[in-house]
């Protein structure tokens, strides 16, 4: 925990004001979304406005603006301060949830968010006498090329493991004598399954550092937990981004869990995601992200939908210094879930990260899937997990878990076994809530 010394953030929130005038004035007056958007705040245009005044008189940005704009404008939108010419990278989020964003970025802002993650490979402990094993395939997402440049970057050996299965990744594992994996969490617990499905011992493995990003389990305890134990001698190191804004927080090399926000790429503010007002110190609310460095394809208080706990104000003058000596703005839990993901069943709020961070606990769940039904107004939950070979006693374990779901959530959840190997795994994002619409 931090001392009682502090420090002043000031230096921070001027280095801040400098970049976001800097934005406001050479970029956004060729940036048509934006142009239009803040038509009545022209004055913020002249590059002399204040962090507290953009807090108070700018409008958020949400993702249904920009994706709206880019419907209307396709196939990228108007949200450009630079001719179509001076774009040289096309990205786009998965699209899960809905339509895709695409984004563009210059090689300046490309280079400015590869340097971001060369941040997030040396809070991790990498270095140039690395070997780092991409454990995904290299699609249209951002965070795969810049991870993978910036730790070319660093100087260390990168191994690209596309199109490759899971067995075949682990072999190269070994032959390749890795010592970092980057993967989502989920993918980490796969590749452990894998592993005892061909024998391959991970108590030998030559990994000693497991990067993972894309869901919140690497800042979930009984997640990360249960990677550490399936990978012997390897810790997770989580970080977050997204398509959208980059690469936006590193792990806190102090304390495991806690995610720092990169304050000279973002000016970050946390809101209650209801009123729109600012959040104490302490507090859950929704992250809402500008971002200074990114400028030729920049966003405005966008809202992440992103729930965080500030560990201090993002705004206060000082602030006690981290553990590890850093300043940055400090995330307790890292992202401990999204707006858009709270269902309400019989009058309970349930997040899918409260539901993992308990089962996640039990070794003898190998996978598991929600569904959620609703029927003349009424949702129900009914969990189905896949038991693990070590189960020795499934109607025990299913007792258990729908004990300890109770408990949890004030909450009768039924809880099904599923045969071996019937739920799928996934490489990408986890999509274990399933709705299923009824009567």
């Amino acid at each position: 925990m931090p001392g009682d010394r502090s420090i002043s953030r000031a230096p921070t929130h001027r280095a801040q004001a400098v970049q976001l005038n800097r934005l406001l004035k050479t970029n956004l007056a060729h940036n048509p979304f934006y142009r239009t958007k803040l038509a009545g705040h022209r004055a913020m245009l002249g590059g002399k406005v204040s962090l507290e005044a953009f807090r108070a008189t700018t409008p958020f940005t949400t993702k249904h603006e920009i994706i709206a704009d880019q419907l209307a404008h396709p196939p990228y939108g108007t949200n450009l301060a630079q001719p179509l010419t001076a774009y040289t990278r096309c990205h786009q989020t998965s699209g899960t949830t809905g339509i895709p964003l695409r984004w563009l970025d210059t090689p300046t802002c490309w280079q400015a968010m590869v340097e971001c993650w060369v941040r997030v490979h040396q809070a991790a402990g990498i270095h140039a006498g690395d070997r780092v094993l991409f454990a995904f395939s290299f699609g249209p997402f951002l965070g795969f090329w810049l991870a993978f440049e910036a730790a070319e970057r660093l100087g260390a050996l990168c191994v690209p493991a596309g199109g490759l299965s899971s067995a075949a990744r682990l072999r190269l594992i070994f032959d390749h004598q890795i010592s970092v994996l980057c993967c989502t969490p989920t993918y980490a617990m796969h590749l452990a399954e894998v592993a005892a499905e061909e024998s391959i011992p991970l108590r030998g493995s030559p990994v000693r550092r497991i990067i993972v990003a894309g869901e919140p389990g690497g800042s979930i305890p009984a997640t990360r937990a249960r990677i550490e134990h399936a990978w012997e001698g390897a810790s997770v190191f989580d970080h977050h981004g997204m398509t959208e804004v980059g690469p936006v927080s590193y792990e806190c090399p102090a304390q495991p869990g806690l995610l720092h926000i990169i304050d000279g790429a973002f000016f970050a503010e946390v809101i209650d995601p209801t009123t729109g007002r600012p959040t104490e110190a302490g507090q859950t609310g929704e992250l809402i992200l500008t971002t200074l460095i990114r400028a030729d394809s920049p966003l405005l208080r966008y809202r992440t939908g992103d729930l965080v706990k500030p560990r201090f104000d993002p705004h206060a003058t000082e602030a006690a210094p981290c553990a590890c000596g850093s300043s940055d703005l400090a995330l307790e839990g890292g992202i401990l879930g999204r707006v858009d993901d709270m269902v309400i069943v019989r009058g309970v709020n349930v997040y899918p990260t409260a539901v993992e961070s308990i089962l996640r606990n039990f070794p003898e769940i190998a996978e598991y899937q929600i569904t959620l039904s609703e029927s003349e107004g009424m949702r129900e939950l009914v969990l189905r997990v896949e038991p693990s070979t070590h189960c020795a006693d499934l109607a025990g374990l299913l007792h258990r878990v729908a004990h300890e779901l109770q408990v949890a959530l004030s909450l009768r959840v039924p809880v099904l076994a599923v045969p071996a190997g019937s739920l799928p795994r996934f490489e990408m994002k986890a999509r274990r809530w399933v709705v299923a619409h009824r009567g």
